[in-house]
């Protein structure tokens, strides 16, 4: 009999013992990671008013989630290939449950702050190691399983901000932020349960072989072969981080500021919140249609040019007329980041190896939530410096316009590894 070590996936749960315990994980993770992004928004005025802060401290809460998404995405790699996969899970559904019960029971500004890191990590920490696990267990599903993912990561985007007012108005806000630990930690069950399963193999293999099983790199699927040239040379991988930022930067600027624009305008905190929802749920039109067309197309540009419009026509409703039809605006805006979807899609189409693409995905991602930190910090300080929306919404039009040109240079018909 062999002594040699087994490897790595032969540890990991089976069909029938384990795959139905990961699909559970995998759906109650995706469920969490925008709960604290848009459990907060709806209720800044109200916290502002609690906390003493204003329309600056407003704005370094919503740059929060771009700031640890893009901290989170370089980090997790290493500390998956540490761990592996399942436990990164784990982890990430541990601390969006600690963050989000800290920020319920902060006595200040700093406290919110602290709760809102700790929940973000983890949620960034689950941004990363959730494809890779779809792809682990259930490559014969990639499909269906993406279609799954993407639909209850934005439910998750939509549900915390319809109920963020009216939970705050019947049982107060610590109640209405704090409640979302409960599914963080009930999407952190399935993975004790599947690493209890691994736990259980690992040792019958470790009997079998009369040795224990070498785990060597936990996360292979992170990994890639190194790069030949530097994506940040090249017009395409500028482009296409300029496209994805200047959406993010918008997205998180709508987010944290739209709740805001609405009640100045004399919508009621509850009618603000459910227009943050109504903007979330038409993020998932765009992430179900725009794949689709973009595989269609050798050059994609023109759908850029139709979410710009969208944006530009949002945006200058909002700014000049918002409860005349907020219900025309909100869907204009938020259509308009179709070109997230659309970014996603052109990481695989713009490249042809696994090296290119993970390459242009770690450069367009980590540049781009870099950008996107200074959408709803920088509306808030025009919006304090001017007290009106003018300016603000000015720097979004200019941001439309730098994703239009970074759009342009993406959806060029070419791939990186011919640009290097």
């Amino acid at each position: 009999m062999s002594t040699q070590a087994a490897p790595p996936s032969s540890a990991r749960p089976g069909l029938a013992e384990g795959r139905a315990l990961v699909l559970a994980g995998i759906v109650l993770s995706a469920l969490n990671l925008r709960t604290a992004v848009t459990s907060i928004t709806p209720l800044l005025d109200e916290l502002g008013g609690v906390f003493g802060f204003g329309a600056t401290m407003a704005g370094v809460l919503g740059m929060l989630p771009s700031a640890a998404f893009a901290v989170f995405g370089v980090a997790t790699p290493a500390i998956a290939h540490r761990i592996g996969l399942e436990r990164a899970a784990l982890l990430s559904m541990l601390l969006a449950a600690l963050g989000l019960v800290l920020r319920s029971l902060a006595g200040g500004t700093g406290g919110l702050l602290f709760g809102s890191i700790v929940a973000l990590a983890g949620m960034g920490i689950g941004n990363v190691v959730l494809p890779p696990l779809v792809k682990r267990y259930f490559a014969d599903r990639l499909g269906a399983l993406s279609t799954l993912y993407i639909t209850v990561l934005q439910l998750g985007t939509i549900l915390p901000a319809l109920a963020a007012v009216p939970v705050a108005a019947a049982v107060g806000w610590r109640v209405s932020m704090g409640a979302w630990a409960l599914v963080a930690i009930a999407a952190a069950l399935p993975w004790i349960g599947v690493l209890w399963i691994e736990r259980r193999k690992e040792s019958g293999l470790a009997r079998c072989h009369d040795a224990a099983v070498a785990t060597g790199d936990e996360a292979p699927e992170l990994a890639a072969p190194a790069a030949r040239g530097k994506v940040w040379r090249t017009s395409l991988g500028w482009g296409m981080a300029l496209m994805f930022g200047m959406t993010s930067l918008a997205t998180y600027s709508m987010f944290t500021w739209l709740p805001k624009i609405l009640t100045g305008a004399g919508a009621t905190p509850a009618f603000g919140g459910a227009m943050v929802a109504l903007y979330s749920a038409l993020g998932l039109t765009g992430a179900l249609a725009i794949p689709a067309l973009a595989v269609r197309v050798a050059n994609p540009f023109p759908l850029v040019l139709a979410c710009a419009a969208a944006h530009f026509a949002g945006f200058a409703g909002l700014l000049l007329a918002p409860m005349t039809a907020p219900l025309l605006w909100v869907p204009l805006v938020g259509l308009g980041p179709s070109t997230f979807p659309l970014a996603l899609t052109l990481i695989n189409l713009r490249t042809r190896t696994p090296g290119g693409s993970a390459s242009l995905s770690g450069f367009m991602q980590g540049v781009g939530y870099a950008i996107s930190c200074l959408g709803p910090l920088l509306f808030g300080v025009l919006h304090e410096a001017t007290h009106g929306w003018t300016w603000p919404f000015a720097m979004l039009a200019a941001s439309v316009v730098v994703m239009v040109i970074g759009g342009w240079q993406a959806c060029k018909p070419r791939v990186l590894e011919d640009c290097w």
